[in-house]
């Protein structure tokens, strides 16, 4: 098989068959996570012009690998393989070739509707918010419907007369923003990014204790940081200054402690690498009586810049 059959699909206009929406070659689930496996289940809901389809081409777009066709009983299955663009990381390891066109050959009355099935990963070539076309060419008895079109940027894929069916990627999973221990509500940790080189980092968060006794944040840990501290920033006279909390923070029954910039706040210290801005980073919070909490930094743009100086 060549991708000549490909190659000219844009420009053969007469040879496709204007279809309702509804009756255009579809996968049934249109979204997969990114970075991931992915069940492809193509829908072929008729014919060409009334006659039977006979083969069933799929093209796999460059980015897709790991792909492993279902056999269809009474099909024959024809796969092609070639090498990619660039190699890709599947599980540690590096491939850098795998199937490229998949062919079932066999009869499905126009009458009729069936499925073709494939497994396919989705490499980080695509990000969330991507759509990948597949383009798929139905052969019938002297006739063909070469669904191929790819749509513009801004286009309506709706509009187009053949389109290829398309996959979006998904947004990654959000991460959770609140957690609850005991009569303990943690809100939004966060941090900033730093700058290349940074040794410090800053850790914020909003806990409030709707308990009836005190609890107290007495330390935690951050992966990217040798250790943490509670740390203070106050003004004495007209200047800044920053010290460690002893003993560490009371969050009384009732009362809410926001962690910020310019108030209380995590230091995290000899930072192993710089925060980047977009990435979240797992850490703990230790408390005297709720214990160790897990929570998810998420981490903001510079804003004020790095962390200021420690003059204690």
């Amino acid at each position: 098989m060549t991708s000549s059959r490909f190659g000219g699909a844009l420009t053969a206009a007469a040879l496709m068959i204007s279809s309702p929406v509804f009756a255009h070659v579809s996968f049934e689930n249109g979204q997969a996570a990114p970075n991931s496996t992915y069940k492809a289940a193509l829908r072929i809901p008729h014919g060409c012009d009334g006659k039977p389809t006979l083969k069933v081409r799929v093209r796999i777009p460059e980015g897709i690998v790991a792909v492993k066709p279902m056999p269809k009983a009474g099909w024959k299955l024809e796969i092609t393989k070639g090498s990619y663009v660039k190699a890709y990381q599947v599980n540690g390891e590096a491939v850098s070739e795998g199937v490229t066109d998949i062919v079932w050959t066999g009869s499905l009355d126009d009458a009729h509707y069936d499925e073709f099935v494939f497994q396919a990963r989705f490499t980080d070539a695509y990000q969330p918010g991507a759509t990948v076309y597949f383009p798929v060419v139905q052969e019938c008895d002297g006739a063909t419907e070469e669904w191929t079109q790819v749509p513009a940027a801004g286009e309506d894929p709706h509009s187009l007369k053949s389109p290829a069916p398309g996959v979006r990627i998904a947004g990654a999973a959000a991460t959770t923003s609140t957690v609850k221990v005991g009569a303990l509500t943690l809100e939004q940790p966060w941090s900033r990014a730093t700058p290349g080189g940074a040794k410090v980092g800053g850790g914020y968060v909003s806990i409030a204790n709707t308990g009836a006794t005190p609890d107290r944040l007495i330390g935690g840990s951050f992966p990217l940081a040798s250790k943490v501290e509670l740390h203070e920033m106050r003004l004495d006279g007209d200047v800044m200054r920053m010290k460690p909390v002893e003993g560490g923070l009371e969050i009384k029954p009732g009362a809410t402690v926001e962690l910020k910039p310019g108030g209380f706040h995590l230091m995290f210290m000899d930072l192993k690498e710089p925060l980047k801005e977009g990435q979240t980073v797992k850490g703990t919070l230790v408390f005297e009586k709720a214990g160790s909490v897990e929570v998810e930094y998420a981490v903001r743009g510079m804003g004020g810049g790095a962390p200021a100086e420690h003059k204690h």
